[in-house]
């Protein structure tokens, strides 16, 4: 099993329920996280995402002022913002294929139904680091590869249509979290 230094990354959690984001921040803590950054709706997060550059976003999906999905579509604007490669785990207590397969095309990274655990949460983050997936852009997506585990030289019915995609490599967490490459 891999482990990660999580004194060396920082997490922003944004979600408009006080208990929730203690009990995220009590996790992380427990993990060994020194940096949690809070905040409590999209605007304030979106705030918060530019002030501390957080490795790691955490959000819920339903929020005052713009939900998490407008949030993760704010944040992947490439150029609107320094890091639009953060990796964003999207919170829910709605976990119905149409919401997943939904944050999925935001462009979020991860997806964590509530209610959570320390281990859902520990292996959402571990994967993040330790298996890192490329960025996608084309003309109506940019965020990490939608698909996992495909052959690169599939070319079965679901293969990707349309315009050519430009798959760009993300510089991954692990050194950052302590993990030798």
């Amino acid at each position: 099993m891999v482990r990660i230094d999580f004194n060396r990354l920082r997490f922003l959690v944004i979600d408009d329920n006080a208990h929730m984001r203690r009990i995220l921040r009590t996790l992380l803590h427990g993990f060994g996280t020194r940096e949690v950054y809070e905040a409590e709706d999209g605007a304030a997060g979106l705030e918060a995402f530019t002030h501390y550059s957080p490795d790691i976003v955490i959000t819920d999906w339903a929020m005052p002022i713009f939900d998490g999905l407008e949030l993760t579509q704010m944040i992947r604007q490439p150029g609107a913002n320094a890091n639009p490669y953060v990796p964003i785990i999207m919170l829910t207590g709605h976990s119905e294929k149409k919401r997943v397969i939904a944050a999925r095309d935001t462009g979020v990274t991860e997806f964590l139904a509530k209610p959570i655990s320390a281990k859902a949460l520990y292996h959402r983050i571990l994967n993040i680091v330790a298996n890192p997936r490329p960025f996608i852009k084309t003309a109506t997506y940019f965020g990490p590869d939608r698909r996992r585990n495909v052959p690169s030289n599939y070319v079965g019915p679901e293969r990707r249509k349309g315009g050519k995609a430009e798959v760009i490599h993300v510089q991954p967490l692990l050194a950052k979290a302590g993990i030798p490459s």
